[in-house]
């Protein structure tokens, strides 16, 4: 079991102390759960247990988060919408590196595992450090042609961020597409990056799970042969495209009148309701659901005809591999970075080509009619997921923390 060392009581720490003298330990330095961010959760969950697993026994790994710090709403005379701005900032920049100094020095390395904490290696106590970089959206107001406007007082912190990164022992890149895009902007040194590929959770497989295939009928409703279900997965940000994806989803339904959408992840914005109106969607045909445990998730994938992905930039795109693993097809925006994790299993659409999209979703629905066809979309996109296992990813990051460590190779 993945041990946890998530309190900002000093005297805790002696109770995720394991029975034996682990040979080299490592802390696995997660986000904040306050942030319900999943995918970094997911991150630091499948490295320890990844090391745990497939580590080869060398490596101990412990999951270090402290908890949020809580501000009094009104206490600093602005409205409560912005608490959870400032707990967040204050959280990340004061109690974070706070709370690790002192028991960093208990590990033999540490794994940021989210390029936005980057700013901890500083505050690491002389111990090597890795960083995960999944993406460079961090950074998007430092480096780049266009580059995104923000107050003065972000952009000194994201240069926080930055040199943390470029102190770095070692630097993991999920994607090539990524790697490529931190040596174009001169962020870290190539003899210190590697790329190892995220891996889709064990809970994510075609098979079925009655427990969980029966909440998902609870969710969806029973199955129906004449509703064709197609499935966007994602947190409802502007780089998702949810307006572009709803427009799309309209055009479509001019041609299959029993299509519906599902939509995993947060609810549609007021703008977006708007638009569903405007577009002559029925209020019906799109079900929001909300952020679902994985094995539910897993069998809303089996249940839905394709996913989705119609987002503009993404480091990494679990729900591609998710949906793959599920042996569900998929139609993503054309990226570098959806390529290199599809490669063929996966129907690309140009990102602005609404049109395009429409004929790609069209051409996949029509091959559901062939048995032999479809069967042949299931085994690619099963076989491209088997890439992508948690022992492939745990022996690529045990190789990182070996060099790192200057050990032998294993």
């Amino acid at each position: 079991m993945v041990r946890t060392l998530a309190t900002l009581e000093p005297e805790a720490a002696p109770s995720i102390r394991p029975a034996f003298r682990p040979l080299r330990r490592v802390g696995i330095v997660a986000d904040f759960l306050e942030e319900r961010w999943p995918s970094m959760d997911l991150a630091a969950e499948l490295t320890a247990l990844g090391l745990e697993r497939h580590g080869g026994g060398e490596f101990a790994p412990t999951i270090l988060r402290p908890r949020m710090p809580r501000v009094l709403p009104g206490r600093f005379g602005r409205a409560k919408e912005t608490a959870p701005s400032l707990e967040r900032y204050l959280g990340r920049y004061v109690t974070y590196p706070r709370w690790l100094r002192p028991r960093a020095a208990r590990f033999r390395l540490l794994h940021v595992i989210d390029q936005s904490y980057a700013h901890l290696v500083d505050h690491a106590a002389g111990r090597p450090v890795v960083v995960t970089c999944h993406d460079l959206d961090v950074f998007r107001s430092l480096v780049g042609a266009e580059r995104e406007r923000r107050p003065w007082w972000f952009r000194a912190t994201m240069r926080r961020v930055k040199t943390g990164l470029g102190h770095a022992a070692h630097v993991i890149c999920d994607t090539h597409a990524v790697r490529d895009q931190l040596l174009e902007h001169r962020l870290v040194d190539s003899r210190r990056l590697s790329v190892v590929p995220l891996p889709v959770h064990p809970d994510f497989t075609p098979h079925h799970d009655h427990a969980a295939d029966a909440e998902a009928a609870r969710l969806l409703g029973p199955a129906d042969a004449g509703t064709v279900d197609l499935l966007h997965v994602g947190i409802n940000v502007p780089r998702k495209r949810v307006g572009f994806l709803l427009r799309m989803f309209a055009a479509l339904r001019q041609r299959h009148p029993m299509l519906r959408l599902l939509r995993v992840g947060g609810r549609l914005t007021l703008e977006q309701l708007g638009l569903c109106a405007d577009l002559g969607i029925p209020f019906d045909a799109v079900l929001e659901l909300p952020f679902l445990p994985r094995t539910v998730l897993a069998a809303v994938y089996r249940r839905a005809s394709a996913l989705l992905v119609t987002s503009k930039r993404e480091g990494f795109g679990w729900p591609v591999i998710e949906a793959m693993a599920c042996g569900t097809p998929v139609v993503a925006s054309d990226l570098p970075v959806f390529r290199e994790v599809g490669g063929e299993a996966v129907t690309y659409a140009p990102l602005r080509d609404l049109q395009a999209w429409v004929e790609s979703v069209d051409r996949l629905l029509h091959d559901r009619r062939d048995r032999r066809q479809w069967a042949g979309r299931r085994e690619a996109a099963l076989e491209r997921a088997e890439r992508f296992s948690l022992e492939a990813y745990a022996r690529g990051v045990a190789a990182v923390y070996r060099q790192v460590l200057g050990m032998r190779p294993g």
